[in-house]
């Protein structure tokens, strides 16, 4: 579990204090920033565009991970990408006619390119598409807001991803991960965990980011 990617998502950041709160989480440890991108539309939520993106890329020098649960994701790649994005995650059920040219378009801006699934999606509409990816981002609670509840059985698509994919794949897991939900993940084949709340409002970050490792 040492080789686990931690992404702390900034949706639970403090955005009256991002640059801070970035910094903080680089600061004690953490491998990328995750970045939630939320229309209104796909998901009821909206949160940061591109231009924040741009904002924070001077901010780190971590990866950043941009995931997009917008529609119409074809629209945004350059703007993002070019905003300094270093990975790319589309949701599948946003384009699922258009997820070889959404790849293809993603990779041309010389980003990585990840695709994720909701909880009622299943996972071999995906399978298809695994050796064009970088990432595979599996959900554990509905897109849209933050603290939600893990959903095991979400938990249950890493396994047949990661049998299908091979080592290489990075299999990321994003929803009411904690220490406990974490360890289930990562026994499952998940290399790569995004956390916001349970880093960002615990007493001890540095702490929170390392028990997500074991």
């Amino acid at each position: 579990m040492n080789n686990v990617i931690v992404a702390p998502s900034i949706l639970s950041a403090d955005f009256a204090n991002l640059q801070k709160d970035i910094m903080a989480v680089e600061q004690y440890g953490a491998d990328w920033i995750h970045v939630d991108v939320m229309d209104g539309h796909f998901v009821p939520n909206i949160t940061i565009g591109a231009p924040v993106v741009k904002s924070i890329r001077p901010v780190t020098n971590l990866p950043l991970d941009v995931h997009l649960m917008i529609d119409n994701p074809e629209k945004y790649i350059e703007s993002f990408a070019t905003a300094g994005a270093d990975f790319l995650t589309f949701h599948y059920e946003a384009a699922p006619d258009r997820v070889k040219e959404i790849i293809s378009m993603i990779k041309s801006f010389g980003v990585r390119a990840g695709i994720s699934i909701k909880p009622k999606t299943l996972p071999d509409v995906i399978f298809p598409y695994l050796a064009d990816l970088d990432l595979v981002l599996v959900m554990t609670v509905e897109p849209g807001f933050g603290g939600q509840e893990f959903m095991y059985d979400c938990a249950q698509k890493i396994p047949q991803i990661r049998e299908k994919a091979g080592q290489s794949l990075i299999i990321q897991v994003d929803g009411g991960i904690n220490k406990e939900t974490a360890k289930i993940c990562t026994d499952f084949g998940a290399n790569c965990l995004v956390a916001g709340n349970y880093i960002y409002k615990s007493d001890n970050i540095q702490a929170a980011i390392r028990s997500l490792r074991g």
